[in-house]
């Protein structure tokens, strides 16, 4: 099963917010995964469980319709993948994006207060579609447009 990177977005180290946007993040064509943190660079990384938060193009489109806010990184996102259901795959599934870069699934994301008074909804009308918390396992550079590779086992990545 494959799909494509549509999206990355990081929260700088520098810090800031904009007002009215809640997660203040930054679009970008491309960026480096690092085992251990997530995103270079990205102020959120380094936590074990909460280095990445994957999620379904799908999903994001549901949610808006539903009055949730969806601009890039407005739900707190930072890897958006068109054509994979990353939110019904099992724990423990490994996705390689691009040429090297490979991620596991870790577990569901769920809302907090901050996401509930961002949005203005509560957390419980997200439940199981706000993407899935992941860890890099692969270092390497990532862009949009890249394929996404479901695998399942560590030892099928391809290397270039």
């Amino acid at each position: 099963m494959t799909g494509k990177l549509a999206s990355i977005v990081f929260k700088p180290e520098s810090g800031g917010r904009e007002p009215g946007l809640g997660y203040h993040r930054v679009p970008l064509r491309e960026a480096r995964l690092v085992v251990g943190h997530g995103i270079e660079g990205d102020a959120k990384g380094g936590k074990r469980k909460r280095q990445l938060n994957v999620v379904s193009s799908g999903v994001i489109e549901e949610l808006g319709t539903e009055g949730f806010g969806t601009r890039p990184g407005q739900l707190g996102e930072q890897l958006v993948i068109d054509g994979v259901a990353v939110e019904r795959l099992p724990i423990g599934t490994r996705l390689q994006i691009g040429a090297v870069a490979c991620i596991e699934l870790l577990e569901l994301r769920t809302g907090c207060s901050r996401f509930e008074k961002h949005h203005g909804r509560t957390k419980e009308e997200a439940a199981g579609r706000l993407g899935m918390m992941a860890a890099v396992t692969a270092a390497g550079a990532i862009q949009v447009g890249d394929v996404v590779e479901v695998l399942r086992d560590v030892n099928t990545v391809r290397l270039p």
